[in-house]
């Protein structure tokens, strides 16, 4: 089961709430798209030490980078420093267009998404979502966010899906227990459903712990994203991926002005 919050406004977009964490970030950071194979590197190279130093995915680099098939066809989305413009943030974006010339979408790999297939044309996928500890707070992600969704405008692309990550520590208990949890509130209607590859074993597993929802995955519910279906186990990352999708026109109004002014 999910921990109970003290109110609405807490659980939605903390990081808009924020104001300390927020305020760091005008002045310090900005976005951008990786423009050649190098500012590409940058990313895959944050990716490798969020991933891999500190979280343990099983990633086999000699040169520090995290990367794999679909890079090359992806629109890279930075964050990055003023003073020396480290790259402190990144997203992956893959277009209808690109995932056409890569063979398909990332997720397809851990899902069956048939049933996403007429959206295709308007969709477009996310990944590898990670901020540098030091700048792992609600204005940087916030400011993610706002790249995507202006990208997603200016693009006339309304819908969104993406491989949202819970670690899998403790066996898988917590992600267990998570989409117990969020399933009721947020699962699809059942024309969006997937399907998992490699399901995580569910009734093997305990269902009914108090757990935090991850950051990131709140965000997106709150925002107005639904959950497609039960979570994939990914070997290499050791977490359980949930297919998270958010058509445009379910953004909550609310917070819209944050990622389309």
């Amino acid at each position: 089961m999910l921990k109970q919050q003290t109110s609405e406004d807490q659980q939605i977009l903390q990081s808009l709430s924020n104001q300390e964490q927020q305020q760091v970030v005008p002045h310090e950071l900005y976005i951008s798209f990786a423009r050649n194979p190098s500012e590409i590197a940058e990313a895959q190279r944050l990716r490798y030490k969020v991933f891999a130093e500190e979280m343990g995915a099983n990633i086999q680099s000699e040169e520090g980078l995290d990367q794999d098939g679909f890079d090359a066809f992806c629109d890279h989305l930075l964050i990055r420093e003023n003073v020396n413009h480290r790259v402190v943030g990144t997203y992956r974006i893959l277009n209808p267009t690109m995932a056409n010339e890569a063979g398909g979408y990332y997720s397809a790999g851990e899902f069956d998404i048939s049933r996403l297939q007429h959206l295709f044309p308007r969709m477009v996928e996310v990944g590898r979502a990670c901020v540098h500890r030091d700048y792992r707070n609600g204005g940087t992600i916030t400011m993610l966010w706002a790249g995507l969704a202006k990208y997603m405008q200016a693009n006339n692309y309304e819908y969104m899906i993406g491989c949202a990550s819970v670690p899998m520590a403790d066996g898988g208990h917590m992600a267990a227990s998570l989409y117990n949890g969020l399933k009721e509130k947020y699962l699809c209607p059942s024309e969006y459903r997937v399907f998992p590859h490699c399901p995580l074993p569910m009734e093997a597993l305990q269902k009914d712990l108090e757990v935090d929802c991850p950051p990131l995955i709140k965000g997106y519910l709150r925002l107005g994203a639904y959950i497609c279906g039960e979570p994939a186990w990914d070997p290499d990352f050791n977490s359980a991926d949930m297919l998270v999708m958010l058509p445009l026109s379910r953004i909550n109004r609310r917070y819209a002005a944050h990622f389309f002014k």
